[in-house]
């Protein structure tokens, strides 16, 4: 059967006091390393996902600073067409995995996992580039 329509989520770079951002480990399909995220429920604001997401999954209580992007390549997940709203977002205290995270990890652009989801190296390289040079970087006539 075809999918009708992309399906909303949301990913939430979540960055700590000491300048590390957090990582999960997925415990289902796909495996590897995810920035934290999810399905947007009906009813439920971007906004709202992000903070629900980011709790669920990391046990932390996080302050959105900013959208900093969207993902909409049809292949960005192997399972369906989704649509990412990237938020960036604050946070204090330590991550546990929770949900249908396996594991948490604290990352630099320097550390990153090999085995990460979706298109989320991507993601992180457009955020690193983002904290480097500016909102420049998603301009579309580059």
């Amino acid at each position: 059967m075809r999918q009708p329509n992309p399906i909303p989520t949301v990913d939430i770079i979540i960055e700590l006091e000491d300048g590390g951002i957090v990582l999960v480990e997925r415990g289902n399909l796909p495996y590897g390393w995810a920035i934290p995220g999810g399905f947007v429920d009906t009813g439920e604001t971007l906004e709202e996902c992000a903070r629900r997401e980011a709790l669920e999954e990391t046990g932390l209580r996080v302050e959105l600073v900013c959208q900093m992007h969207a993902y909409s390549d049809p292949q960005r997940d192997p399972r369906f067409h989704t649509i990412s709203v990237v938020f960036v977002a604050k946070a204090v205290g330590r991550p546990l995995a929770g949900d249908d995270a396996k594991n948490t990890g604290v990352f630099t652009k320097d550390s990153l996992p090999e085995n990460m989801a979706f298109d989320h190296r991507k993601i992180l390289e457009d955020y690193f580039n983002w904290k480097e040079r500016g909102f420049e970087v998603f301009r579309l006539d580059r």
